[in-house]
């Protein structure tokens, strides 16, 4: 039997960064591995990847740099910024390892959100950094999307 209460809407952080900096290829979804108190954080929006960056370490995918800002007084506290383990398919992880490899590409998430089930994801992206002009270039567009949204408002 299904609840007919609406589910509580769960946060959505995104890394406004990583667009700017970054062209992004590809992207992935994966899950991270958390401790109980850090899920926690993360549903009250106390997560920073504004910073971060994913690498391959041990045939694994590791999230380093993320700041989670746990509420309970434990060891974990000590530990905010500690990597974190993703949790992608191995066909996934070698595809991943060869692009790095190959074309010098950045591993970045761009956003974490909640699935379905309740299960904290990341999407990471697969990408290449802007050289200034580009960063350039890409304000204008971004700009320009927003003068054309206000003038087709109106």
């Amino acid at each position: 039997m299904k609840s007919t209460q609406p589910k509580k809407m769960q946060p959505t952080i995104i890394n406004k960064k990583a667009k700017y900096n970054f062209k992004i290829e590809k992207t992935y979804d994966a899950g991270i591995v958390l401790y109980g108190p850090e899920i926690k954080s993360i549903r009250n929006g106390k997560i920073s990847i504004d910073n971060a960056y994913a690498n391959e370490k041990n045939n694994d995918i590791w999230m380093l740099n993320s700041f989670i800002e746990c509420s309970e007084n434990n060891d974990l506290n000590k530990q905010s910024n500690r990597p974190r383990k993703l949790l992608l398919r191995r066909k996934e992880i070698n595809k991943i390892r060869n692009e790095i490899l190959s074309s010098g590409c950045t591993l970045v998430p761009l956003k974490v959100f909640f699935n379905e089930k309740g299960f904290a994801k990341i999407k990471l992206g697969l990408s290449k950094g802007r050289k200034i002009e580009d960063k350039r270039e890409y304000k204008k567009q971004q700009d320009w999307k927003r003068q054309k949204a206000r003038i087709l408002k109106k």
